[in-house]
């Protein structure tokens, strides 16, 4: 009888401590990776959700830049961690892309991670360095095909939204272009700005400070409808690429086995974030909007990130990183 006392009180104490621990979450700070450099869109988006999550959460997101590898360094680093909330990663389209583009991966795409929920949306922007002989949309893309490899074209990494655009730019104008990698955009741009590459594709949250600024040229959206905070420009349907579409999205994730009482107080916290005025004006600022409220649960994210594997496996094929 003493035995099975102690057996009972055991048992009680270890379902005590579990309801504790799932009560009291997070007792300390969270670290959300971003896979990309410092000063990018994705680090900016990540800077401001994060500091609001944190007022939220009670306790601090610190950030973690682990660029390389087109963010695979920075997704790996978060499909080890252990599933116990405190270590999140912000990511975008490029995570879903990168199942085809990076066949060795340390991690399984589809299986690595718990979506938490999803971000952002927005389209690129395609732009020059200030000095480039084109003035419009329309020029930039006959000055492009007909330079082929003799135009070099920025992007962030094998993998990255801006290597994506580029892509998809080859694609649709049949040629090829001199790509020159960087580990992430801010390189990227600070490259562009300086004149040392022709172009950049890359999202609007770094393009539009850069285009009011006057420190680069603005061309052309990549989205169906114009930017309104760039009324200017036109889509590059607009421009004569009539299939030309490319939307970006970012969406928290944590390690697969996280508690699904710690996803659904760390989507709480996103969703609080998103509802946060300041966040929402800044969102806009930069031209990216928020997804619908029905659509920033776990189970929407997991649907659209499961969707956006599945197109990339598509468009790129399996031997695309080669390009």
């Amino acid at each position: 009888m003493r035995i099975l006392t102690r057996a009972i009180a055991a048992a009680a104490l270890v379902l005590s401590s579990g309801a504790l621990h799932a009560e009291t979450y997070p007792a300390r700070s969270i670290t959300l990776i971003v896979p990309f450099a410092a000063g990018g869109p994705s680090d900016a988006i990540a800077r401001l959700v994060g500091q609001s999550m944190s007022q939220s959460l009670g306790q601090q997101v610190v950030i973690e830049n682990v660029a390389g590898a087109g963010g695979t360094a920075g997704a790996a680093r978060a499909a080890k961690a252990d599933p116990d909330g405190y270590t999140l990663l912000i990511h975008h389209v490029a995570l879903a892309a990168g199942a085809s583009l990076y066949p060795k991966l340390t991690y399984d795409t589809m299986t690595a991670f718990a979506p938490l929920g999803l971000v952002n949306s927005g389209p690129m922007v395609l732009m020059s360095k200030k000095d480039y002989p084109a003035n419009d949309a329309a020029a930039l893309i006959a000055k492009l095909k007909a330079d082929g490899m003799k135009a070099t074209l920025a992007h962030a990494g094998v993998g990255s939204n801006s290597h994506l655009c580029t892509l998809l730019l080859q694609k649709a104008l049949g040629v090829t272009f001199t790509q020159v990698a960087y580990r992430g955009t801010g390189p990227a741009m600070n490259d562009l700005m300086s004149g040392q590459v022709d172009v950049l594709c890359d999202q609007s949250t770094t393009a539009v400070p850069q285009i009011e600024g006057n420190t680069v040229k603005g061309f052309a959206v990549t989205s169906k409808e114009r930017l309104p905070v760039l009324k200017d420009l036109p889509t590059l349907q607009e421009a004569g690429l009539k299939d030309f579409a490319f939307t970006i999205w970012h969406g928290l994730y944590a390690p697969a086995g996280t508690p699904p009482e710690v996803v659904a107080t760390l989507n709480k916290a996103l969703l609080q974030a998103l509802d946060d005025k300041n966040v929402q004006a800044r969102f806009a600022e930069v031209g990216t909007q928020l997804f619908p409220a029905d659509q920033r649960t776990p189970a929407a994210h997991q649907a659209q990130f499961a969707r956006e594997v599945a197109t990339w496996q598509a468009v790129i094929g399996k031997n695309e990183a080669k390009n």
